[in-house]
């Protein structure tokens, strides 16, 4: 019996089976196959470049949270620019309101040990309500010693200094308010000045100045006085007179009482310590605020009482700020133009006062004076070489 005929597929089949394809022919199919795997690939990638781009466009903020960027900077300076930045603000100019601001400059670290070094400085801070005319003679005096001090000043808001770029005062107006005299806005400025300050912590020694005040030694005796100085420099006495024990206000009572009560020049000089600590209180300066009205000046009572009641041990009691109060009136005697001569300005250096430094006796008691009038700058700067020695 005959078998059926097969059909042409199985054929083909086994002609396949029985006669496999040419090596030609298998290295065709293969380059085939990896020249579209190729194509598919590429044509992914584009795709998937094309929606990142896109996606990175309209939505940055989402790469940024979940595809954050690290950057790897090489130069070692750069890499201490926010520590640098920390310790030391590249300008004075910024957006904190007071109690930011306060509590920024209240910061201690408990490391003792700085991560930098640190060159302590003394900063100068101006109290004003427009320009400083003194300006020269100040600029003559810091000229040569930028890395040992700092300048803030606090003027009137929105009032800029015209200095030249090369002055030590330039762009150093920190954000200021409306100072009235006789009011706690005065005590305001005071401690808005000494935060400031503190933001760079090199700053060791904090002088308050006017702009009527001058200094009548030359730079390195100011500033080893102060950097060497075991105590702080604020005018703090008890006076038994109408303007003295006579502001006091029974209201104070308990918090300050009448025994405790100082009256002291508000032209003061602190440690880093005693700047910190006038910063960060607040109980008693909400106490003055209320009670200490004009008529009571808080400027010449707040510190001076504080620092009695806490911190007596670091303070000298004395200011280093020389005034003349001879004359009557509510202000200090003014000196221009006639005034200023050698012998007036020896007499203020040399003037026989024998006080404490460093528990021993010396004669150099006073480092600044005021007040001095616009026209005495030309005497002074044509005596602070021979004379001040700056």
């Amino acid at each position: 019996m005959k078998s059926l005929p097969k059909s042409k597929r199985d054929e083909v089949d086994v002609s396949n089976e029985f006669f496999p394809a040419t090596p030609r022919k298998e290295f065709s199919i293969g380059l085939i196959r990896i020249v579209t795997a190729m194509v598919i690939f590429m044509a992914g990638g584009v795709l998937g470049l094309s929606v990142s781009s896109t996606f990175t466009r309209y939505y940055p903020l989402h790469t940024d949270v979940f595809f954050p960027e690290t950057r790897y900077i090489s130069n070692s300076n750069r890499d201490c620019s926010g520590i640098r930045n920390f310790v030391k603000p590249a300008q004075v100019n910024h957006n904190m309101n007071d109690q930011q601001l306060f509590w920024r400059g209240s910061m201690v670290p408990t490391i003792k040990d700085y991560p930098f070094r640190r060159v302590p400085k003394v900063a100068f801070m101006f109290m004003t309500r427009g320009s400083i005319p003194l300006q020269p003679l100040w600029d003559k005096f810091f000229d040569g010693h930028e890395k040992y001090f700092s300048v803030y000043v606090h003027t009137a808001p929105g009032y800029k200094l015209n200095v030249s770029k090369t002055s030590a005062f330039y762009r150093q107006e920190i954000p200021s308010q409306v100072v009235e005299w006789g009011s706690i806005t005065l005590v305001d400025a005071e401690k808005r000045l000494l935060a400031n300050a503190l933001l760079d912590f090199n700053n060791e020694r904090f002088v308050l100045l006017s702009e009527s005040c001058i200094p009548i030694f030359n730079f390195p005796k100011v500033y080893n006085y102060l950097i060497n100085s075991k105590q702080s420099y604020v005018q703090s006495y008890d006076e038994d007179t109408p303007r003295g024990r006579g502001r006091y206000s029974r209201h104070m009572y308990p918090e300050v009482r009448p025994f405790q009560w100082r009256k002291g020049s508000e032209w003061f000089e602190l440690n880093r310590k005693l700047a910190v600590t006038m910063v960060s209180e607040s109980k008693y300066y909400h106490v003055f605020k209320k009670y200490c009205r004009p008529s009571c000046y808080p400027d010449e009572h707040y510190i001076p009482t504080y620092l009695n009641m806490f911190n007596g041990s670091l303070n000298s009691n004395r200011t280093v700020t020389w005034v003349d109060w001879s004359r009557e009136g509510p202000h200090p005697a003014m000196f221009g133009n006639e005034d200023v001569t050698e012998d007036f300005i020896n007499s203020i250096r040399n003037n026989g006062t024998i006080c404490t430094y460093n528990n021993r006796p010396t004669s150099v008691c006073y480092l600044f004076a005021r007040k001095f009038a616009p026209s005495a700058l030309r005497p002074l700067l044509n005596m602070s070489s021979k004379l001040m020695k700056y």
